[in-house]
């Protein structure tokens, strides 16, 4: 399976949930960020265990101009009955990076997400005058958001509309399950961060095989 190649220009940083009720709004905008030309990190990638998981995942945003932050998951958890803050904690990392750093750091830019729209203005009130968008929980408006987004703030002409890069998604989905038979992974495996990098390579594969089918005819 071929790697994608990755540069400050073309890197986007994902900092979301993984759990499972946000698998498919996930996998969504990794397969819109790679179909629009572009490459996503998020901190799936951390696994060196000589490094601190902090000091890797501030390696990655560093390495990152565009950033994609959702704070939609602000609930209590059940079991430990405190709200995770790893979401509003790395998009103040990647805001610190642009606001105080040097070089191409000043030439990031930020997208926030959330599920629904204002919710921001009671947990995360610094935030406001932002341009927050609300996806909803919905896998095609969150593709159109990120869509757009890239393609006002890169200036790039060739990326897919949001409606043709949601038809590539679906169609990938419906073709990964044969993909995965091939290479030997279940899609038990594929499911979990270990396999992230090769979800990644599955997805980079798959565009290209379609981009050469799309040139043959």
């Amino acid at each position: 399976m071929a790697k994608a190649k990755s540069s400050f220009e073309d890197n986007v940083f994902i900092n979301c949930p993984f759990d499972k009720k946000y698998k498919q709004i996930f996998n969504a905008i990794v397969f819109t960020i790679h179909d629009a030309g572009f490459i996503a990190r998020c901190s799936r990638e951390v696994n060196d265990s000589g490094r601190t998981r902090l000091r890797s995942i501030i390696s990655i945003i560093a390495e990152c101009k565009y950033g994609i932050h959702d704070i939609s998951r602000i609930e209590v958890n059940y079991k430990s009955r405190l709200p995770r803050f790893n979401m509003p904690f790395e998009c103040g990392l990647f805001w610190g990076n642009l606001e105080y750093g040097s070089g191409k750091q000043k030439e990031k830019r930020i997208l926030v997400l959330d599920s629904q729209s204002y919710r921001y203005q009671a947990s995360l009130s610094d935030i406001a005058g932002q341009d927050i968008q609300s996806h909803t929980n919905d896998p095609t408006k969150v593709i159109d958001k990120i869509r757009t987004w890239l393609r006002t703030n890169s200036g790039r002409t060739n990326i897919p509309g949001g409606k043709a890069i949601n038809q590539h998604y679906v169609l990938f989905q419906k073709e990964l399950p044969a993909m995965l038979k091939r290479a030997g992974i279940t899609q038990t495996e594929i499911e979990t961060p270990e396999y992230y990098p090769d979800y990644i390579a599955f997805i980079v594969e798959w565009l290209k095989e379609r981009e050469a089918k799309a040139k043959k005819k």
